[in-house]
């Protein structure tokens, strides 16, 4: 994971908030939200749910491709149902059209410009180029809240689909009356000190009385073991990296699961540099569930970090093993290899991972390194063009992708991916006059 956690560097200019990619949190989100998903007609495997690394409360869409969910919401939850909760609710905002009408909007209004880098970096992580191009025109925050805000009629209309979708699913709406009682009593506080959530998920007594006759109408719905079991290594691991190591190490078995306990105090001692006894550590994780590739790849990381360079890569290369399409694994694999010097592998293995999964920085990063040790400098400079316009930076990308462009076989692929990059940047150069 590394916080680091294979960072994709969405990075919003106004806070330096970023994305945490990380393939274990991303499986489990995914294993979370794939019930509550599927009861709203939508692909687990095209909706993803990411971690904003903020403290803060929040959870917003700004496509229809991605939800995200800061991580201070995430370690206030105490359950599944919480998450579940959210992640119903966020895409009743999906498919109730409330984010197609506001892009739409955004479209035909001058205020466009308001939005910002910040959110461009969002929706290009999320894998809205197109979406990102459009709204990278600047950084009034103000038109970015006002993006984001949804009225109460919407919010009123969320919680009753996101409901709907929990029955279905099979998951006790409780989980998000649940998350809104963190609020109750907020909505009084002035704006400054009101959390993210409340500023743009209005919340109201209403609403409120609504979700309580929803719940109390509720009688089918049983515990999910498996999506319980994944909250508790999603938060486990997310808390063993944000949290000091002593605090982790006091609750690391509150969780209620050996491997999550082990899993957790593997990142805390990890991080006080005892690096034998976090590999001990995770190795006891790993007899635990031996076929849990996520595993090898937080010992794969362990060892990176503890410049322990052929070990890490041969626990890179148990993680391919066991999760051969998973992109972020390719990534860790990938700069292992270009670490050991061998070059050809790590480009072949990064080309994979992005093809799989472009929004992963640090993944791009590596990649244009390999390009430009293989003596490949046009690649490597539309692959840094890439990665600025991941993380916002058009001017950057620009620059990157014209020398990437001189250097290409005009009309190849390559070359092809570069003049969209250029494209992309002008018209934003444009629309910021």
């Amino acid at each position: 994971m590394a916080l680091f956690f294979a960072m994709c560097l969405a990075v919003l200019p106004a806070s330096a908030t970023s994305l945490l990619r990380d393939a274990d949190i991303e499986y489990g989100l995914k294993q979370i939200a794939t019930p509550i998903l599927r009861a709203a007609g939508l692909s687990p495997h095209r909706v993803k749910i990411l971690i904003v690394n903020d403290s803060t409360l929040n959870a917003f869409v700004v496509n229809n491709s991605a939800i995200f969910i800061h991580s201070g919401l995430i370690n206030k939850m105490t359950n599944a149902e919480m998450l579940q909760g959210v992640i119903a609710h966020e895409a009743a905002h999906i498919t109730n059209g409330h984010i197609t009408r506001r892009i739409t909007n955004l479209g035909a209004s001058r205020t466009a410009a308001g939005l910002g880098l910040a959110l461009a970096a969002i929706a290009a992580a999320a894998g809205g180029a197109e979406a990102a191009t459009g709204i990278a025109l600047g950084t009034q925050s103000a038109a970015q809240r006002a993006f984001l805000s949804h009225t109460r009629a919407e919010e009123a209309s969320a919680d009753q689909t996101g409901v709907r979708y929990m029955r279905s699913a099979g998951v006790n709406p409780k989980g998000l009356l649940d998350t809104l009682d963190i609020f109750r009593g907020k909505e009084l506080l002035s704006a400054s000190r009101q959390d993210p959530y409340l500023r743009s998920h209005p919340l109201s007594r209403d609403r409120i009385r609504a979700l309580e006759a929803y719940v109390a109408a509720n009688k089918t719905a049983t515990k999910d073991q498996n999506a319980s079991y994944w909250f508790a290594r999603v938060k486990g691991k997310l808390t063993a990296f944000q949290r000091a190591p002593k605090w982790t190490l006091r609750r690391a078995g509150e969780s209620g699961y050996a491997d999550v306990k082990l899993m957790r105090q593997a990142v805390a001692y990890h991080r006080t540099s005892k690096t034998k006894k976090a590999v001990k550590t995770i190795n006891q994780a790993i007899a635990q569930r031996p076929k849990d590739a996520f595993l090898y790849d937080l010992k794969g990381q362990i060892l990176m970090e503890s410049r322990q360079f052929a070990a890490a890569q041969n626990a890179y290369a148990q993680a391919v093993r066991l999760a051969p399409r998973d992109a972020l694994i390719l990534s860790g694999y990938g700069r292992a290899l270009l670490v050991r010097g061998d070059i050809n592998a790590a480009r072949t293995t990064l080309e994979k991972a992005r093809s799989i999964d472009f929004r992963d920085g640090i993944m791009l990063r590596d990649l244009s390194v390999a390009y430009a040790k293989s003596k490949q400098p046009g690649m490597a400079a539309l692959v840094t063009a890439e990665r600025y316009a991941l993380t916002g930076r058009l001017k950057d990308a620009g620059i990157h992708a014209k020398r990437a462009s001189d250097l290409l076989p005009q009309g190849s692929g390559p070359w092809q991916r570069a003049q969209d990059v250029l494209i992309a940047t002008k018209r934003a150069a444009k629309k910021r006059r």
